[in-house]
């Protein structure tokens, strides 16, 4: 919860509502009160089977395939930091700090269960990087979602080791002088430490959060742009009729169709098309905008269980219950690989539709207004080329939705021999995610087009607001000109959340 922009972190009890705050802004953190004896007990633990002497997996042995290879006691800090050390191999883009601090916090929540056997100062010291904005500079690929995900939570734990590079400010610093210019000690690490910070599906998990939360966005946008795009063509409301939905009984459907009907609600322009209109049906781009968008909405809010599940779980190995040691397999990020790809598909319809209602609006035959939405078309080529630009990229989001999961390359000489491959699916997510958000944006201004050449006549006060955010941002396209900068204007409007922010009522069953 938050106290005084405080926010307390009690683990197993992080709500989506959290981890949506921790996204999109930093927060101090502390760890509840009532944490520290179970990460304590569990730190004795380990002390106590250090001591009795016998072979204990990531305690006093090797890892992985090596997992036969005992361990002198002497060599156990030794092992420890080789371990972080080897597993420090990723490569590519860094993660944002948004998605860092994910990964930090349900690291922090993870160990502070008290079942992986680290001690106090390793929990206190990633709240202390985290409250200093000290943000491990952790690269994106080189996990295959199984053994947790090692190579990039390696990259995490270096920065406490002082090792590596870290960002401050959005600035790339020496680990060593950022901790120091904080007041932060460097760790040592003790026995079952760095494979407990280095096993575990927060990285994935991460990602696909970023994901469901970019694709909730997404989602409210889209919602938007439809209706304002069915009362540009002179669509009907009748199929959004709530008996329509109610028959059929799909929740997210019910939903959508009711958010529908309140935001097209009072149209004038609606109204002066209800009597006299020889259409009987329209193209499913517009009718079954609920059948879809309700369909999104239902497994959106699928993975968001799964994955507040799993940000609450604790996903490294072995793990320690009272005094025994069990190695299981919680690393293993099949539930994060399924909920990204189905957040994958949901990303990829919602840009499918919009380009398909893009493409509606700008075809004179099916929608009524000006070819290409613009006066004088033959000289201007209004928004013919910004719909190949949609249909570019939602042919791209198709590629990039086939499903991650199905795949598994054997890793650690066969020991590690079926991988979730849950960081790629989570992290192709983004690229997604602002493929759709360009479509929609192109479909809000080509909508918003076809709003003003029905003027004198009103939208909806919901839409016609909507409109009016829009048109401070970007003017009414009068004939061809440099358009990239309009689209970008309209993309960012969707990725910050603010086009539907006068809706934002409406949409409150996504955030539950």
């Amino acid at each position: 919860m938050m106290t005084n922009s405080m926010w307390t972190l009690t683990p197993g009890a992080m709500t989506l509502t959290d981890l949506r705050n921790v996204w999109e802004r930093p927060a101090p953190i502390k760890l509840a009160d009532s944490a520290w004896p179970a990460i304590e007990a569990s730190a004795a633990s380990v002390r106590a089977i250090v001591a009795k002497g016998d072979a204990a997996y990531g305690i006093n042995t090797g890892f992985g395939i090596l997992a036969k290879s005992r361990i002198p006691d002497d060599q156990l800090e030794q092992l420890q930091r080789n371990l972080i050390l080897s597993h420090s191999v990723g490569t590519g883009e860094l993660l944002s700090d948004a998605v860092v601090r994910l990964v930090m916090l349900m690291k922090i929540g993870s160990l502070a269960r008290g079942f992986s056997g680290v001690r106090p100062v390793i929990v206190e010291t990633l709240v202390a990087l985290y409250n200093a904005g000290i943000m491990p500079a952790i690269p994106a690929k080189g996990s295959v979602g199984a053994s947790g995900d090692l190579a990039p939570l390696a990259h995490m734990t270096l920065a406490m080791l002082g090792v590596g590079q870290v960002r401050v400010n959005g600035e790339l610093a020496d680990a060593a002088e950022a901790l120091s210019g904080a007041g932060i000690a460097p760790v040592v690490l003790a026995a079952k430490e760095g494979l407990a910070l280095i096993n575990g599906t927060q990285v994935s998990t991460a990602l696909a959060l970023h994901g469901l939360f970019m694709a909730e966005r997404l989602l409210e946008a889209a919602i938007v742009a439809g209706a304002l795009s069915l009362d540009a063509a002179k669509g009907s409301d009748a199929p959004f009729d709530a008996r329509v939905h109610e028959v059929r009984g799909q929740p997210g459907q019910i939903a959508t169709a009711r958010i529908y009907r309140e935001l097209v609600a009072g149209s004038a322009i609606r109204a002066s098309h209800l009597v006299g209109d020889e259409r009987v049906q329209d193209p499913y781009s517009l009718r079954c905008q609920p059948q879809v968008m309700g369909a999104v909405m239902d497994i959106i809010g699928n993975a968001g269980r799964t994955l507040l599940i799993e940000a609450n779980a604790v996903t490294d190995n072995p793990l320690i219950f009272g005094g025994e040691i069990i190695s299981g397999g919680n690393f293993h990020a099949e539930p994060v690989a399924f909920a990204a790809d189905t957040l994958a598909l949901a990303i990829a319809e919602i840009g499918g539709l919009a380009e398909r209602r893009i493409a509606l609006l700008i075809d004179a035959t099916l929608s009524g207004l000006p070819p290409f939405l613009v006066r004088e078309p033959g000289v201007n080529s209004g928004f013919m080329i910004a719909h190949v630009t949609a249909a570019a990229l939602a042919s791209e989001n198709k590629s990039l939705a086939h499903p991650a999961s199905v795949d598994s390359l054997p890793t650690s000489a066969n020991q590690e021999d079926h991988v979730s491959m849950a960081t790629f699916a989570a992290r192709r997510l983004d690229d997604m995610a602002h493929n759709t958000a360009v479509i929609i944006g192109i479909e809000l201004l080509a909508a918003a087009q076809g709003i003003d050449f029905h003027r004198p006549l009103a939208s909806s006060g919901h839409l016609e607001h909507v409109h009016e955010q829009l048109r401070r941002q970007v003017p009414f396209f009068e004939a061809d000109r440099f358009f990239a900068p309009d689209i970008e204007a309209a993309k960012q409007m969707v990725i910050k959340g603010t086009l539907s922010a006068s809706c934002k009522e409406l949409f409150t069953a996504l955030h539950q």
